[in-house]
């Protein structure tokens, strides 16, 4: 057991250090550097390669990717391009919606998928099956930008019940920023619980013909039990 745990340990570690490399190649061989995307393609050689030298640009793709995962592995995200300031500091300031928006999404589909598989296994090749699987199909088609646009439509734009649109931020109270969430979440979760419902229903199907699940029919138990 201690021995697999080291191969999967070493094979985690294998993984994010292909990515890495992966990555920063791609980072690499993009057209244009940072120095051009922060003062803009017009700016002077001479500044151009200044910033470069500033920012470690001109040192050896082999160098710059030793510094960059040591940054990542020290905490250090590196500077926005965009916003000038550090990035760990534009995900705190994001992560405060970001990570309740991805929870709700979670707890949302989860609470959908489970119930909705089992009684599609429950109905299996019935028109109820037959009526959830069509419905899962379409929640996997349809991309989420068009849920969220009929979502607003109806419920914020047609109904007014909550807001089209914004965070207010926390301070303005849990169940304001709650309501601002709830259809964002509902967008995100109605793909994944699409999918999770067909797992579950798969799963549950493979599991009813298991020869444990036959004996005790054969002797008599019913499926409510």
């Amino acid at each position: 057991m201690f021995v697999y745990a080291l191969r999967r340990l070493a094979m985690l570690f294998a993984t994010l250090a292909v990515a890495t490399v992966v990555v920063f190649a791609v980072m690499a061989v993009l057209p244009g550097d940072p120095a051009s995307i922060i003062l803009g393609v017009e700016a002077r050689e001479d500044t151009l390669n200044a910033l470069r030298e500033q920012m470690g640009l001109n040192r050896p793709l082999l160098v710059q990717y030793f510094a960059w995962v040591g940054g990542l592995l020290t905490g250090d995200l590196g500077t926005s391009y965009t916003y000038s300031v550090p990035v760990s500091e534009l995900i705190g300031e994001r992560i405060g919606v970001t990570l309740p928006l991805a929870l709700m999404a979670l707890a949302l589909s989860t609470a959908i998928s489970i119930p909705v598989g089992v009684l599609a296994a429950a109905r299996h090749n019935r028109m109820t099956d037959v009526g959830i699987m069509g419905l899962t199909q379409l929640g996997i088609a349809v991309p989420n930008f068009w849920f969220a646009l009929l979502l607003v439509w109806l419920f914020a734009i047609i109904l007014q019940i909550v807001p089209s649109g914004g965070f207010p931020g926390w301070e303005d109270g849990i169940a304001n920023g709650i309501k601002a969430l709830i259809l964002p979440a509902v967008a995100l979760a109605l793909p994944q619980a699409s999918i999770l419902a067909r797992i579950m229903r798969s799963a549950l199907l493979d599991t009813l013909h298991d020869d444990y699940v036959r004996t005790a029919r054969a002797k008599g138990l019913t499926w409510r039990a």
